[in-house]
């Protein structure tokens, strides 16, 4: 693919991710009562909303996670929003390794600073076992694990691997966030 079809999908990811984001934002909540409401204003359809946007700001890395599991947290609880939050991240995780098998360090160096991507390259370069440093890295909380699941992708790493490192990693800190987010209600 060209570079001007990378381009433009990035682009579109990103102008999604604002949208989104410009939407929350412009609400001003001012208590949780007021985000459920919003959240409530999907109907059915929130917690997918919830889900597509954990994957989103995966693949496109403008927010923090943490925001989004706050969010699901607070708008559905600890448990139904650990679920929402679980899936979109693990599912936007498992996209950021496909693009970056697919479009190479172009997509990666596109979404993250060189100098963020040449850091990480050195430490990973270092470690004994990258996949043992993933699992751990999905592990802890405020983790580059975003750039870790494009980085996957450009070192060819097992798919099936890394898909299980996900499913397995990425639960434990997402369910904390969950617990604790939670108890805000």
């Amino acid at each position: 693919m060209n570079k001007k079809i990378k381009i433009l999908i990035i682009s579109a990811f990103i102008i999604i991710v604002l949208f989104f984001t410009k939407q929350i934002i412009d609400q001003k909540f001012d208590s949780v009562e007021a985000f459920q409401v919003y959240m409530e204003n999907f109907g059915i359809a929130a917690p997918l909303v919830l889900i597509i946007f954990q994957a989103l700001q995966v693949v496109v890395p403008i927010l923090p996670g943490y925001l989004g599991c706050a969010a699901g947290a607070v708008a559905f609880g600890p448990m139904t929003g650990f679920w929402c939050n679980y899936i979109g991240i693990s599912v936007g995780s498992i996209i950021s390794y496909f693009l970056a098998r697919k479009y190479g360090i172009d997509i990666v160096l596109a979404m993250f600073p060189k100098k963020q991507y040449d850091k990480w390259s050195r430490r990973i370069e270092k470690s004994r076992s990258y996949d043992i440093f993933l699992f751990i890295a999905t592990l802890l909380p405020l983790f580059p694990d975003d750039f870790l699941c494009y980085f996957s992708g450009l070192i060819k790493m097992d798919r099936k691997k890394f898909i299980w490192i996900i499913i397995l990693g990425k639960p434990w800190c997402i369910l904390a966030y969950s617990i604790i987010f939670g108890l805000i209600k």
